[in-house]
């Protein structure tokens, strides 16, 4: 049976890898860390996790919890690791990171019908080919991937928050809880009064950042914006954002406070946790000085300072069919944020979904495309259609093409449903029905077309 060569053994690599392996296809997982490295990750290992080791909700009512229930129907394995590797985080699927990407690397090594080659690939190679490199493709494939695209190449920009070690926080401040008290108390917050962010904001507005030199104008996904282009937006923007203190009340005060810094357990020992929604692109003396104004956090040790770094994918409604197999070529997909998909859940899932593909394709079955009232369907059918992309000019009234920008998934993608017309301001209930029949269409779709 045919051999496939995956580049990159990111999410996306790596969860495709072990879907052909258990298929019994021979696979050569070419990964260039930890020899070359992106400037972002941190080990050689695989499916590392970069930025928040947050994967999000679990309530399929929640359009990533849903994507995740879709990921666990169709035999996902990353997912599975993620579970046996969380850490405390309410209703969200948080991982200890180092313990999650060390059992998929376990997991790759040893299985039989897997090859990791850590070596850089440089040309896209011949044959059956998954290319999930990631968005910190290295040089000189992405002149390769834009060269077959003929596409301009796209790019954004995304910011790594700040880790700190948990001894060092005071507790006389900071005080253990989950928002509304729905789960166990397992973020660490840092309340503030009206003073203390106002100094706080006053240090941010006016701290250095880093400028990168092959930057020009910066773009930003919009929903991992760094903590600096946030705070440019309004003195209370952050109070509305990863600093909202509703429903965060410290019991020992019984007062609920003007703002709040959350921290997230960040490894299975408990010994580190990351600022939630910190990312930032400060300058590393400018962020002690920022985390430091922090009650709670004034003689925190900073593991590791925010990073920003610059994302690179492709345009997927141009070079792609919903399946993630290139137009033009047979026998290629892609998969991963390389493809113009925004967080974790949403890369393993490209990669699940090329694996199963690739797959179809070798065995002589077409690709399968999911149907539109999925998760997992309304995404990849949403980056690789080019209709949400066009613009009526007003000047002249001629049909243009924005550039896409990364998305993450989203019920506004899913095709809608009917809900009677007293209901139709009830969110929960329409939630509750969209990912109700999305888990009914993915098992019928999967006992018609995967069995």
């Amino acid at each position: 049976m045919s051999e496939v060569t995956i580049i990159g053994a990111g999410l996306a690599g790596s969860e495709a890898a072990l879907q052909l392996a258990k298929r019994g296809i021979k696979v050569k997982l070419y990964e260039m860390r930890p020899d070359k490295n992106t400037g972002a990750h941190v080990s050689g290992n695989c499916a590392e996790f970069v930025c928040s080791n947050s994967l999000g909700s679990l309530d399929i009512t929640n359009a990533s919890g849903l994507l995740k229930a879709e990921m666990e129907i169709l035999g996902g394995e990353l997912i599975r690791i993620a579970k046996e590797n969380s850490v405390p985080a309410g209703n969200a699927l948080a991982i200890s990171r180092e313990d999650f990407s060390i059992a998929v690397t376990k997991k790759i090594e040893e299985n039989p019908n897997i090859e990791l080659i850590r070596e850089e690939i440089s040309e896209i190679p011949e044959g059956n080919v998954i290319i999930a490199s990631g968005p910190l493709t290295s040089g000189k494939l992405a002149e390769s991937i834009q060269k077959f695209t003929q596409t301009e190449h796209l790019h954004f920009f995304d910011a790594i928050a700040p880790i700190v070690e948990i001894d060092s926080i005071n507790f006389d401040k900071a005080f253990w809880g989950a928002r509304y008290d729905k789960s166990d108390a397992s973020y660490i917050n840092c309340p503030m009064n009206k003073e203390e962010y106002e100094n706080f904001y006053n240090i941010l507005i006016n701290a250095p950042r880093i400028e990168k030199h092959d930057v020009d104008k910066k773009e930003f996904f919009e929903s991992c914006l760094p903590l600096e282009v946030l705070a440019s937006r309004g003195v209370d923007t952050l109070r509305f954002g990863p600093m909202k203190p509703v429903g965060l009340v410290d019991k020992r005060i019984g007062v609920e406070n003007y703002a709040v810094v959350q921290l997230r357990q960040d490894n299975s020992a408990k010994t580190l946790f990351n600022l939630v929604g910190f990312q930032t692109n400060l300058k590393w003396g400018a962020q002690k000085e920022l985390v430091h104004s922090i009650p709670g956090l004034e003689n925190a040790n900073i593991v590791r300072y925010g990073v920003m770094h610059r994302n690179t994918f492709i345009n997927s409604s141009v070079v792609l069919n919903p399946s993630f197999e290139t137009k033009n070529r047979k026998g290629l997909f892609f998969a991963g944020q390389i493809t113009g998909t925004e967080g974790y859940t949403e890369s393993i899932t490209g990669g699940l979904l090329a694996g199963i593909n690739i797959y179809r394709r070798i065995v002589g079955k077409e690709p399968v495309v999911f149907p539109k009232e999925t998760m997992l369907g309304a995404l990849t059918n949403y980056i690789t259609d080019k209709a949400h992309l066009e613009h009526i000019s007003k000047r002249d009234g001629s049909l243009r093409y924005l550039p896409p920008q990364p998305i993450n998934s989203n019920w506004a993608i899913v095709s809608p449903i009917d809900v009677p017309k007293k209901d139709r301001k009830n969110k929960k209930l329409k939630t509750e029905l969209l990912s109700k029949r999305a888990l009914e269409k993915i098992e019928a779709f999967i006992k018609s077309n995967l069995d």
